[in-house]
């Protein structure tokens, strides 16, 4: 039997290691951490890690004269797993920052730990505009398109054609409840009218009595804040009802083009959707995805994107800085100008990056002309109007 002393002595031991191993680092390490197995793998998973691989051997493999390690995680979308590899990832493997981070409260619970721990956190995945608000942290950066911008496109676009009464169908988490609210005040600040709601739970595979009750409300437009699998099975139930053909208009604030493909164009035309990233954009968009189709024989979408960038933005932030030290390169990533596949970004000082985003219409079969051609532009969006005011300034607070 170890004794107490010896106990703790070999306790004391493993820590001192564990601390020389970290602060003797040759490495930087990145830390791809989402959902690899579950209903979101698609939205990130393999595509995410292999995103991020990418931006590291287009940054040249190293900076600061140390070779950049790319690892992955799996949340299985439970914020205590995810915590538990994010701390171990800091405080034992030497992890430099975290990327990816889909479902919100995932994504609250390691922004949180990269605080404490004085880390950087670059969100890609979870689209709550809480992370730059309540939960707003000065070592965290979010990438994503947010609710916020995410209401501001469609919303105005259908109302405008005529959309003005409203239903929302809506999962019963975190980002639902923040993707209606900010839908609804959008709806009503543009002089329409929200006539009910229904919720219902994550991962149900029958939808049919929430689809009935929102048809049986008369709306002019049904409003999903779905993600990934909910998306997929709400839509094609709305199909088999015949409702994306002669019913009332769906709106899908968060659908990815992986979805689209999924469904098929039969059954996804003529939805609008907002987004900072589409494959067919531009020659940079283009070039990129040719590469990342490549291997993953499928486009990109935008989370995949954002994933890119955010990495690249950070290497090119501790090169600048000439440090890994979080809290430097942190503000050195907020004065850099980031280049978004040929779009210029910003980041406010509560973490937000800001660019331009394009309202996009799905396309009719008729008028894809090839693989993965499914989205038309429809206007474009001023960046600083999509994603509303700079109201929290959390740079300078360090915790």
């Amino acid at each position: 039997m170890v004794s107490p002393i010896l106990r703790i002595g070999l306790w004391l031991f493993i820590s001192a290691y564990a601390g020389l191993a970290v602060a003797g680092e040759t490495k930087i390490r990145i830390g791809v951490l989402g959902d690899q197995s579950g209903p979101f793998s698609d939205i990130g998973g393999a595509g995410a890690v292999l995103a991020a691989r990418m931006a590291a051997a287009d940054f040249g493999g190293t900076v600061l004269g140390r070779p950049i390690e790319v690892l992955s995680g799996d949340t299985q979308n439970k914020p205590d797993i995810a915590a538990t590899i994010a701390r171990r990832w800091f405080d034992v493997e030497g992890v430099d920052t975290i990327v990816d981070l889909p479902v919100t409260s995932v994504a609250m619970a390691v922004q949180f730990i990269g605080r404490d721990r004085k880390r950087v956190v670059l969100q890609t995945a979870a689209a709550s505009a809480e992370l730059t608000q309540k939960g707003c942290s000065p070592y965290s950066v979010h990438w994503t398109d947010d609710t916020n911008a995410l209401a501001i496109g469609a919303t105005q676009a259908i109302i405008a054609n005529g959309g003005r009464t409203w239903f929302f169908l809506t999962p019963d988490y975190s980002f639902g409840a923040f993707m209606e609210k900010a839908a609804s005040d959008v709806v009503k600040s543009e002089g329409g009218v929200v006539v009910g709601g229904t919720k219902f739970p994550f991962g149900t595979p029958d939808y049919s009595s929430y689809l009935l009750t929102a048809a049986g409300s008369k709306a002019q437009v049904f409003a999903l804040s779905t993600v990934g699998g909910d998306t997929l099975n709400a839509m094609k139930q709305a199909h088999e009802f015949g409702l994306t053909r002669d019913g009332p208009r769906i709106v899908v604030f968060n659908i990815f083009i992986n979805e689209v493909n999924a469904l098929g164009l039969n059954a996804s035309k003529g939805l609008y959707l907002t987004s900072g990233f589409y494959w067919d954009e531009n020659e940079k968009t283009r070039a990129w995805a040719r590469r990342f189709f490549e291997v993953m024989k499928r486009m990109p979408n935008k989370t995949q994107a954002n994933t890119y960038a955010a990495v690249f933005h950070y290497l090119r932030a501790v090169k600048e800085a000439g440090t890994d030290d979080a809290a430097a390169v942190a503000a050195k990533m907020r004065k850099l100008v980031g280049d978004y596949f040929g779009k210029s970004a910003h980041i406010r000082n509560n973490g937000r990056v800001v660019y331009d985003l394009t309202l996009y219409e799905t396309k009719t079969p008729a008028e894809s002309k090839y693989p993965w051609d499914y989205l038309k532009a429809v206007r474009a969006i001023e960046g600083e109007r999509a994603f509303g005011p700079d109201t929290k300034d959390c740079a300078g607070d360090k915790g």
